[in-house]
């Protein structure tokens, strides 16, 4: 027989809004080893994030509503739509705009840290279009497998810190259990219903746009308590690297010194930032 043991909710985390200006306003949270934060945002032309530089860490772009133009000064452009992913490693320095499409755009950015020995590794970016992504559903339980593995079912991904990016909807009364590796940070946020519970020791449910982070064990546990209404949430874990953490806006460093070096770098287009002073975005 195999013990589960599973994790708790330790902590509840609502939505800080934060309006960038622009036309673009973001539901922001700082998390925990090895995630650097949360965003969901919303923005519309003419605003967006215009061209702007970053340096030491992984980000995942998951596009929930509309479209984002993405441009490089790799020269690397492409829209990424609804249900699209785009993978980007920022490592030794990229700059790059994402602006929406159309009116309406919707979508969520997870920033993963780097470990020390690869924050200057090449930076790259890629996409995987809705219809590559992998899924699977059972017992009123859908998912979709961004990173990781759920329901017999592997994301062909991976990040260099690894990590489970899960986005689960469950019908009415529906139930899941999803297995995590015990060593792992983990937490939820929910995108749509207010009806879930996460946790078998605290039965009160959780507001959509908010993050419930897990304490220890090696299991999660998911029930959607509404008798009407389906609820969607992104199951997201990673294995914590266990370093300092400075982080400047956009340049995510271990100490203060390497930001100081990162922005005389950004500064003097040099050693990542070469485009810095000749790239703009179209």
């Amino acid at each position: 027989i195999i013990s589960v043991s599973l994790r708790q909710v330790i902590k509840k985390i609502s939505a800080d809004l934060e309006n960038e200006g622009d036309g673009a306003v973001k539901k922001h949270h700082q998390l925990l080893d090895s995630f650097v934060s949360l965003v969901e945002f919303s923005v519309s032309p003419p605003g967006g994030f215009k061209d702007h530089p970053h340096r030491g860490f992984e980000s995942v772009t998951y596009m929930l509503k509309g479209g984002i133009i993405y441009q490089d000064f790799d020269g690397h452009k492409i829209t990424v739509h609804e249900g699209d992913v785009q993978w980007m490693t920022a490592g030794k320095g990229i700059i790059h705009s994402e602006m929406p499409e159309e009116q309406v755009n919707n979508g969520i950015q997870l920033w993963i840290n780097l470990p020390s020995v690869d924050k200057m590794i090449d930076p790259k970016a890629l996409e995987l279009s809705s219809s590559e992504i992998p899924r699977a559903e059972e017992d009123g339980v859908e998912v979709k497998v961004i990173a990781g593995e759920s329901m017999g079912v592997q994301s062909p991904f991976y990040t260099k810190v690894p990590i489970m990016f899960l986005d689960f909807t469950l019908k009415p009364k529906a139930q899941t259990h999803q297995t995590v590796p015990e060593s792992w940070t983990a937490f939820a946020y929910v995108i749509d219903g207010d009806e879930g519970v996460f946790s078998t020791s605290d039965s009160s449910t959780v507001q959509a746009h908010s993050v419930v982070v897990f304490g220890k064990g090696d299991g999660v546990s998911v029930l959607n308590t509404s008798s009407f209404k389906p609820l969607r949430f992104l199951l997201i874990a990673g294995e914590p690297i266990s370093e300092p953490v400075v982080q400047h806006g956009p340049f995510v460093m271990n100490s203060q010194a390497e930001i100081d070096m990162t922005i005389e770098d950004y500064r003097s287009a040099k050693n990542g930032f070469e485009g810095a002073k000749s790239w703009r975005s179209e």
